[in-house]
C-alpha cells in the first residue's frame, strides 16, 4: 500500500479513536509506530519554523515542520473527526454499551503492543507503571463539571484535551466530558459553530507544541519509565470504557437555557450472561480485539516492507 495513503488511514484511525470517551488517538499513534516521529514532528513547529515562514522561506519551513507526513496524517484525523462525529452522536446515545464494547475489545488488547515497547523491566518501570494506572483511574473517577461556552473556557478545554489526546491512553473526549463541555463540542463540529470551535482550536494549537517539547524530551531521557506510565494509563482508562455502567446524574439549572442533565460518576456492574445483550457485546470485544491485531500485523508488515 502505498506509504501516503496507509499514513492517511492511520490518520483516520486516530481521529475515530479521537471522538470516543476513553479512548486515545496516541494510543493508536503509540501501536502504528507514528508515536514518536509525531511528537518530533508538532515539536518542531517553533520560532524557527515562524522565522522561515514569516520571511518567505516556506519550503525550508515545510522540510523543519515535516510538513508533508505531519499534513497527510492530520488530514485523515480531521475527515475522520469531521465524518464520525455526527455518527458517534447517534451511537453514544442509543447504542453505547455495544460502542464501548468494541473499543474495550481495542484497548484491552493494544496494552499488550504498547507495553512491548518497554525494552527492560524494573522496580522503576513497574512502579511508574502503577501510577500511570492510578492516575488513569482517579481521573475517571473525578466528577464532571457543568457545561460552560465561554471563550476563556473553551481554550483551555482545547490544551487540556488536545494534551490527553496524545497522550495514550488519556481520552480527550473523557477530559472534555469531565470539563462538562462534550456534548457542547460534538454540536459544534456538527454545527460547525465558530464561536465555539475557534477558542477551542487555538487551545488546541497552543497544547499541543507546548506538551509535544515536554513529551519529546522526556522521551529521549526516560524511554521506559515514560512507557511504563503509557501503559498504566491505557490500562485505567479501561474503567471509562467498560460497557457495563450505569451513569449518574443530576440535573443543573441555567440561566435562560433548558435544565440539562448532567453525569456525575457512574455506577459499573457485571454483566448477566444469560441476557443475549451481554454476548452480543463480547463479540464486538472480540471484534475490537481483531481489529487492533490486524492493524498491528499491518504495521509490522508495512516495517518489514520497509
Amino acid at each position: 500500500m502505498n506509504a501516503a495513503l496507509g499514513l492517511f488511514f492511520k490518520g483516520l484511525a486516530m481521529g475515530a479513536a479521537n471522538v470516543i470517551p476513553g479512548v486515545s488517538g496516541g494510543t493508536i499513534a503509540l501501536i502504528t509506530g507514528i508515536y514518536e516521529r509525531l511528537i518530533n514532528a508538532i515539536k518542531r513547529c517553533d520560532l524557527t519554523a515562524a522565522r522561515l515562514f514569516f520571511s518567505g522561506q516556506w519550503k525550508a519551513c515545510w522540510q523543519h515542520v515535516d510538513g508533508q507526513w505531519l499534513f497527510t496524517l492530520l488530514a485523515g484525523v480531521a475527515v475522520s473527526i469531521i465524518s464520525l462525529a455526527r455518527l458517534f452522536e447517534y451511537l453514544l446515545a442509543y447504542h453505547e454499551r455495544y460502542t464501548m464494547a468494541f473499543f474495550f475489545g481495542l484497548i484491552l488488547l493494544s496494552i499488550l503492543y504498547v507495553a512491548r515497547g518497554v525494552r527492560q523491566w524494573n522496580l522503576s518501570v513497574i512502579l511508574a507503571l502503577l501510577v500511570g494506572t492510578a492516575v488513569a483511574m482517579g481521573i475517571a473517577m473525578l466528577a464532571p463539571a457543568s457545561q460552560n461556552d465561554g471563550m476563556a473556557y473553551m481554550f483551555l478545554c482545547g490544551v487540556l484535551a488536545i494534551s490527553s489526546m496524545i497522550l495514550p491512553g488519556l481520552s480527550g473526549s473523557f477530559v472534555l466530558i469531565l470539563l462538562g463541555n462534550y456534548a457542547l463540542v460534538l454540536g459544534a463540529i456538527s454545527a460547525f459553530s465558530l464561536s465555539i470551535l475557534i477558542p477551542l482550536a487555538l487551545g488546541c494549537a497552543f497544547g499541543l507544541v507546548a506538551f509535544s517539547h515536554i513529551l519529546s524530551w522526556v522521551f529521549k531521557r526516560f524511554a521506559d519509565v515514560t512507557l511504563a506510565v503509557m501503559t498504566g494509563f491505557v490500562i485505567g482508562s479501561l474503567v471509562v470504557i467498560w460497557p457495563w455502567k450505569n451513569a449518574i446524574t443530576h440535573t443543573v439549572e441555567r440561566v435562560g437555557k433548558p435544565p440539562r442533565e448532567v453525569v456525575t460518576s457512574y455506577d459499573w456492574f457485571l454483566p448477566a450472561l444469560t441476557d443475549g445483550s451481554t454476548w452480543i457485546a463480547i463479540l464486538l470485544m472480540l471484534a475490537g480485539a481483531a481489529g487492533i491485531a490486524l492493524m498491528e500485523r499491518y504495521v509490522s508488515d508495512d516495517s518489514q516492507a520497509d
